[in-house]
């Protein structure tokens, strides 16, 4: 079953990513680009992890864990640069 759903998901993320890159190269403001960033990192994340359910290698998951992380504190940091910039 999993043979069958993995590429199906895969491109599907695909196509997500190159919509979500579309958003990043076009977005009018600062706000729609980091929410494309944000997204490129959920899609990132999502494909290591049908790659690793997909080929049944686990060690992906970590750099899975890291991408998360990472794209969590970027949109942390964002918002802190945002709320920081209305008291001003």
């Amino acid at each position: 079953m999993l043979d069958v759903v993995a590429p199906i998901t895969l491109a599907m993320l695909g196509v997500a990513l190159l919509v979500a890159v579309v958003r990043l190269v076009k977005g009018p403001t600062l706000p729609d680009r980091v929410v494309a960033m944000d997204l490129l990192g959920v899609l990132v994340v999502g494909l290591i992890v049908v790659l690793a359910a997909w080929t049944g290698v686990r060690t992906m998951l970590d750099a899975a864990i890291v991408i998360a992380l990472i794209g969590f504190l970027g949109t942390i940091a964002y918002a802190t640069y945002v709320e920081r910039g209305r008291q001003e």
